[in-house]
């Protein structure tokens, strides 16, 4: 197998962890007003997140970074092309990073709400946005011969593009209901599992028809294969979570989403960055990668730190398993520590 389409690999696998890891966070920020119904409960919302939220962005930096050295034009184009979205994709997670940390720092009730829309919107944005941006790829863009990004803000916002927004936005919502159903117990665990449901049909119905427009626009036989196990998931979730059964239906949008991931990566290969222009030049694993010396580089690097970064996760994921409740939070903001240890502020 080449070198090029290794790392094309690597990179695909990056955006599975992320989306699968950082999904359930996105999905746990956008119900926090939704699911809880005093502060208290909120904090318990935000302690299911805390140990881990920061490790699951790591996801997007590697597979950015990767991009960057193993695919520099495909980067080049990407971060030209979309700079808007990824601009406030960018500003979103900054501001919902300083929201888990700062709205402890003062005891007072809109102080904390001001920091809590926050999360919210910085959730949201990012969950829509990915899903565009992706779709985006997918689909092609307009790139001239000079492998320039020559359209504008508004060629993204074609229904395609959209109606991948809506799926990646209502399976993280998904997926972070089963998690917060999962994760806690007592009233935020039932109402949890309530709102999962209604939540799974919605996300399945868009996953289905995003992933058949898909496969109808640009599929081969293997991403093809890939939709339909992750449509067989996300049903298999639906009814897991209908009988109950936390951990199964969490576990069916957890391969759901990855699955769909990879099928999105089977549609594009051997593709990066299709164009849409008569005159224009696809950016392919070939011409966009890098010399053969820095992929073999890469590698190496890959070969030794990957096992010991997901050693890593594995070990904060089984030390933060157990489930809380509002029993485990202090009754005074005082003490309470910062989100990223055992009880949110």
């Amino acid at each position: 197998m080449e070198l090029t389409t290794i790392w094309f690999t690597l990179i695909a696998v990056l955006w599975i962890g992320y989306f699968t890891l950082e999904g359930f966070d996105f999905g746990v920020g956008m119900l926090l007003p939704f699911l809880a119904k005093d502060d208290t409960e909120r904090r318990v919302m935000i302690n299911t997140i805390g140990p881990v939220w920061d490790g699951n962005e790591v996801w997007l930096l590697v597979a950015g970074g990767a991009t960057f050295a193993a695919f520099p034009e495909w980067y080049a184009t990407l971060f030209s092309g979309f700079y808007l979205p990824l601009l406030l994709i960018l500003v979103a997670l900054i501001v919902r990073g300083v929201a888990f940390e700062y709205r402890a720092k003062r005891d007072d009730d809109q102080w904390r709400g001001r920091w809590d829309a926050a999360i919210v919107v910085g959730s949201f944005l990012p969950a829509l946005l990915w899903g565009v941006a992706f779709a985006n790829i997918l689909h092609g863009v307009p790139i001239d011969a000079d492998k320039e990004y020559a359209g504008g803000f508004f060629n993204l916002l074609n229904p395609y593009a959209l109606l991948g927004g809506v799926t990646t936005l209502l399976l993280f919502l998904a997926h972070g209901a089963l998690f917060v159903s999962l994760k806690t117990d007592g009233a935020i665990r039932h109402r949890a599992r309530a709102r999962a449901v209604p939540l799974l049909v919605a996300a399945a119905a868009a996953g289905v028809a995003f992933l058949a427009w898909t496969q109808a626009d640009t599929g081969t036989a293997t991403s093809a294969v890939a939709f339909v196990l992750a449509a067989l998931a996300l049903v298999g979730a639906l009814f897991s979570a209908r009988a109950g059964r936390e951990g199964r239906a969490f576990a069916g949008t957890f391969a759901g989403i990855g699955i769909a991931v990879a099928g999105l990566f089977l549609a594009l290969f051997p593709d990066v960055m299709p164009t849409t222009l008569a005159g224009g030049v696809d950016l392919t694993t070939t011409n966009a990668a890098s010399t053969a010396y820095t992929l073999k580089l890469m590698t190496v690097f890959a070969v030794v730190f990957t096992p010991l970064v997901l050693a890593y996760q594995g070990w904060t994921y089984w030390v933060f398993r157990k489930r809380i409740s509002v029993d485990h939070i202090p009754s005074t903001t005082s003490s309470a520590p910062a989100p990223t240890a055992t009880t949110a502020p």
